[in-house]
C-alpha cells in the first residue's frame, strides 16, 4: 500500500514565515483598501528591491568568503573588483527590466493618478516606494532562503524568475480589471499563490528502503 504523502512537522515549523508572510499580505491588502493597481506595484517593488538585494549578495557573498579566506590581499581584491564589474551590468540589465515594466505598467495602472500615465516621474518612483515599501517585508520573508542562498552560490540570474512570475501576476491583474473581478478574494488567491509554501505539498515520499525495514 502507498504511504500518504504527508508533510512532517518539521517542515511545518520551518514555513511558519512564509504563512506569516501571506497572512500580513492580506491583512495590508484588507485594511489599506488596496485595488489592483496597489497591488500591481506593490508586486513590481518588491521584485525591484528583494531581486536586487539577491543580486548584491550572490555576486559579494562568495568573493568576501574568498577574500577571508587568503590573506594575499591581491588575491582578495580580485573578486570584489569583478564584482563591481558585475554588479554594474546587471544594475543597468535589471534595472531596466524594471523601468520597462513601470513604464507600461504606469499606462495601464497609474502609480498616482490618470495624469500620471506614461514614463513615470522620480516623484512616482517615490511615491511608489513610500506606500508600498511594507509588502516588501512579506516578500523578503518569503524568499529569505534564496536570499541566504545567494551567499553561498554566485547566481545573478535568479531574481529573474520573480521577474517572470511578475509577468504573469501583471496579466493576470490585467485581465481581472477588465472583467470588473476588482475584489478581495481576487487578490487573496493571487496572494496565496504567491506567498503559499508549495513545497510542504512536496514532502519527501519514505523510500522503498524504509517500507521494506518497518516492522510489520
Amino acid at each position: 500500500m502507498l504511504n500518504p504523502v504527508v508533510a512532517s512537522p518539521s517542515r511545518w515549523t520551518a514555513s511558519t514565515p512564509d504563512l506569516l508572510a501571506l497572512v500580513y499580505s492580506l491583512v495590508l491588502a484588507w485594511f489599506l483598501r488596496w485595488e489592483v493597481k496597489d497591488l500591481v506595484w506593490s508586486l513590481w517593488l518588491a521584485s525591484l528591491l528583494v531581486g536586487y538585494l539577491t543580486i548584491i549578495l550572490t555576486i559579494f557573498g562568495p568573493g568576501v568568503r574568498m577574500a577571508k579566506a587568503t590573506e594575499n590581499r591581491m588575491v582578495a581584491a580580485l573578486p570584489l573588483v569583478g564584482g563591481l564589474f558585475m554588479l554594474a551590468f546587471f544594475t543597468v540589465h535589471f534595472g531596466g527590466f524594471h523601468f520597462v515594466h513601470s513604464v507600461f505598467l504606469n499606462g495601464f495602472f497609474p502609480a498616482t493618478d490618470a495624469r500620471s500615465r506614461g514614463f513615470p516621474g522620480v516623484a512616482t518612483y517615490l511615491e511608489v516606494l513610500k506606500t508600498y515599501w511594507p509588502f516588501v517585508l512579506g516578500a523578503a520573508v518569503s524568499e529569505r532562503q534564496n536570499l541566504m542562498r545567494a551567499m553561498e552560490k554566485t547566481n545573478p540570474m535568479g531574481p529573474y524568475q520573480n521577474v517572470i512570475r511578475m509577468h504573469l501576476l501583471i496579466f493576470f491583474f490585467a485581465g481581472a480589471a477588465a472583467l470588473k473581478l476588482d475584489s478581495f478574494l481576487v487578490y487573496a488567491v493571487v496572494l496565496g499563490v504567491y506567498f503559499f509554501p508549495f513545497k510542504l505539498l512536496l514532502a519527501k515520499r519514505p523510500s522503498v528502503t524504509e517500507n521494506n525495514t518497518a516492522p510489520g
